[in-house]
């Protein structure tokens, strides 16, 4: 679907030189006015967000600060145990009034003035509100038409499914299901397959980067062998696995399939047949249980699927350790990235260890995701040196599709196909 577009000014129109999405202009990353329009398109209108998960909050009262866009959220569990998601923004003067990241509270106070809301967001005190008695008179006080019910917190509509928690600022969004497509919705129940969840922990970053570019880097098939040359050394990704690219009928999401090979570390004739070679062959860990990895029935044959939810989660499976990345953007040059490594109810106390071991490959300092974060601070500033000038996305072609291979950036220009075609709508 196409969301309603912004009624704001356009920024000027962008040149993409060669008529698709091959090659896209540094400007996308670098404009003010085109990020605040972003925002309205894809943040605040016509799309899901994630937001957390339901085992963040499993006590009535519970609650979680959270973003959606550039806007704060709090995700709470009401008495009934009905989820609801709220803009942290009081009704009054507009005070953030939730600061605490996570609590458990019976109401939402704003302390500036005192005004409570239900948990589900409804105002139901005002200090004050029928004015004081003097002289034998009621003086001051709201007007006798005051309405609480007119003056509840901006309420979200809210989908719950596997445990995972999104909200839209849009009545009128679609179903989180047709949202999905059937077959990214496939990948995610694949993941979220009705276990509870049981969290693990967190890990924050802010990346000094345009927050497209995250999702970019989880629709990149092409650096994981290159950048990473851990996942080379000990054989965890090698553009030579059996892998699959796959999207939604609209290319927004898209997810990332591969299958470790029995090969493990690339040496020789893989090496050959990749041209990519280990950092040390010789290389060892010094804790091999990193590469305990145990196959789990629920994967049914991929050892890694790494899923973008367009425009602002990843789904993490990289073979034990499995974790939601979420994006919240800060700006056109800045997002913060933060990591949930969870696992599940039933998990042995091994499998739980094997979990949090594994999570250390990812994450601000892991073994691996480290990089990521460093090349997109690198690409931020190539962009603002140079805004008037192109990026290339053209490995496997110039045209948009699913593959049973690594070797392409077909993901990438199907996202922006996608972008351009919610960006350039007319007003």
């Amino acid at each position: 679907m196409n969301p309603t577009p912004d009624t704001g000014g356009a920024p000027d129109a962008l040149r993409w030189e060669a008529g698709d999405t091959s090659r896209i202009p540094f400007a996308v990353y670098t404009d003010e006015q085109r990020h605040r329009r972003e925002l309205e398109r894809f943040f605040y209108r016509g799309h899901w967000c994630y937001v957390g998960l339901e085992a963040e909050i499993p006590n009535p009262g519970d609650y979680r600060r959270s973003v959606v866009g550039e806007r704060s959220v709090i995700m709470v569990r009401a008495e009934g145990g009905a989820i609801h998601v709220v803009e942290n923004v009081c009704a009054h003067r507009g005070m953030r009034f939730c600061r605490e990241r996570h609590g458990n509270k019976k109401e939402f106070v704003c302390p500036y003035h005192q005004w409570s809301y239900a948990l589900n967001g409804d105002l139901q005190g005002v200090p004050l509100r029928r004015g004081v008695r003097q002289d034998g008179q009621v003086k001051g006080g709201m007007p006798a038409d005051f309405d609480p019910k007119q003056h509840h917190l901006t309420q979200l509509k809210v989908a719950v499914r596997g445990g995972v928690v999104f909200a839209s600022f849009d009545p009128e969004v679609e179903s989180l299901e047709d949202y999905m497509g059937p077959t990214i919705l496939g990948y995610f129940d694949r993941l979220f397959n009705g276990r509870k969840l049981n969290i693990l922990g967190y890990n924050r970053q802010r990346i000094p980067g345009n927050w497209k570019l995250m999702q970019e880097n989880i629709k990149d098939p092409y650096h994981p062998g290159l950048l990473h040359t851990w996942f080379v050394t000990f054989g965890l990704w090698r553009a030579d696995n059996k892998s699959e690219l796959r999207m939604d009928a609209h290319h927004r999401h898209a997810a990332m399939i591969s299958t470790r090979g029995s090969a493990g570390q690339a040496t020789g004739s893989a090496s050959q047949v990749t041209q990519v070679s280990s950092f040390k062959s010789s290389m060892q860990l010094e804790d091999p249980r990193f590469l305990d990895i145990v196959p789990e029935p629920w994967w049914g044959g991929p050892t890694a699927v790494m899923t973008t939810l367009f425009p602002s989660v990843i789904f993490q499976q990289q073979v034990n350790s499995v974790s939601t990345r979420h994006i919240q953007p800060d700006g056109h040059g800045a997002f913060d990235f933060v990591w949930t490594h969870f696992g599940f109810e039933d998990d042995t106390p091994e499998m739980t260890q094997r979990r949090l071991r594994q999570a250390n490959l990812f994450g601000p300092g892991g073994f691996v995701s480290a990089d990521d974060g460093e090349v997109i601070e690198f690409s931020q500033q190539g962009f603002e040196s140079k805004p008037g000038h192109r990026a290339l996305a053209e490995l496997g072609g110039r045209e948009v599709g699913e593959t049973d291979h690594m070797v392409t950036e077909t993901l990438i220009r199907g996202m922006y196909a996608y972008w351009r075609q919610v960006m350039e709508a007319p007003l």
